[in-house]
């Protein structure tokens, strides 16, 4: 009986050890098939091992013999392609709302899915500056919660910190849960957020996942389809800055030519362009208007200056003059 079994567990050696070291670098011969089953108490005729690597290829497994030199079998047609699970490790590496740990054992998931040879390639440390890994460790499953609750059509309660000044996590509204229906998940800023619609204050809000503790899902059927049914991330997106809120205004915009590309990256390039003179276009954007807005325009310097409407000029005024005053420059 033992010999049965071993012979019916043959295959899946095969196919692991076509899997973890074999590519087109580095074939295996039947001698080193045999021999990786004899390590593993199985004796194999070179007959019944063909006959594996034919089911295995008709399993749908992409199993390559080269007849040149080195010659053997090897696994081709991978699910993932090494240029590209190297892209997933940057970006698992460089991802600021992954925790260390985390990425750590994501990239060593990734890693399984090459050849032994080339996870070495893996093994990679992706540089980013000033990069800040998140502190939460929970916020990997966190999005996984809100996902299954915004499948499963109910609301979630959460707690929802912040941080202090000698670097300790505070809780809100002292403690006490939000009730929120989930609707979307966003990135923005390198940050995941939650757009969700809070019923007793009759308004969509969004969260920092990662500021996010305790996520619980309810048996009450989630509110808010309305503000959510013609939702559009991207466009979303490009009118609001830092996830802050404020009053949604078309604006228009006047920059100089050398900055075509930043507001390219900012807005897309399906936003309408009016070229005014030689040196300088204008824009006409619809955009929640905040201090992450006034922010990221100062940023630009003079390069950028606010035409309309007349109430966000001044803001944006009163926005400069106030840092202004900080140095001592009356204004």
């Amino acid at each position: 009986m033992a010999k049965l079994q071993n012979q019916k567990i043959k295959i899946l050696y095969l196919m692991r050890f076509f899997l973890e070291r074999s590519d087109e670098k580095h074939p295996l011969t039947m001698a080193d098939l045999m021999a990786e089953l004899g390590r593993n108490g199985i004796q194999a005729e070179r007959k019944s091992i063909y006959a594996d690597i034919e089911t295995l290829r008709t399993f749908g497994m992409d199993i390559i013999l080269r007849k040149d030199a080195p010659a053997g079998y090897y696994l081709g047609k991978r699910d993932f392609e090494l240029p590209e699970l190297k892209l997933l490790v940057d970006t698992v590496q460089a991802s600021k709302f992954i925790t260390a740990k985390k990425s750590g054992e994501l990239i060593q998931k990734l890693e399984g899915l090459a050849s032994h040879y080339e996870a070495r390639q893996l093994q990679r440390q992706v540089y980013v500056a000033n990069r800040i890994k998140t502190m939460n460790e929970s916020i990997y499953y966190n999005v996984d919660k809100i996902h299954n609750a915004i499948s499963e059509n109910v609301k979630i309660r959460f707690q929802y910190y912040e941080w202090t000044v000698p670097k300790g996590m505070k809780l809100r509204r002292d403690g006490a849960f939000y009730c929120i229906s989930p609707w979307v998940l966003t990135w923005d800023d390198e940050n995941y957020y939650l757009l969700g619609f809070d019923e007793e204050a009759g308004m969509v809000k969004h969260y920092r996942v990662d500021k996010m503790l305790g996520i619980e899902m309810t048996k009450e059927s989630r509110l808010g389809r309305e503000h959510f049914d013609d939702f559009d991330t991207a466009v979303f997106s490009k009118k609001i800055f830092g996830m802050f809120g404020g009053e949604e205004q078309d604006v228009k915009i006047r920059f100089e030519n050398r900055l075509i590309g930043v507001v390219i990256d900012r807005f897309g390039k399906d936003v309408t362009i009016r070229p005014v003179g030689e040196s300088h276009f204008d824009i006409r954007v619809r955009i929640v208007v905040s201090h992450p807005f006034f922010g990221w325009l100062s940023g630009l310097g003079a390069g950028a200056k606010i035409l309309s409407p007349e109430n966000v000029a001044e803001e944006y005024q009163e926005f400069l003059c106030e840092i202004l005053n900080q140095y001592g420059r009356e204004t």
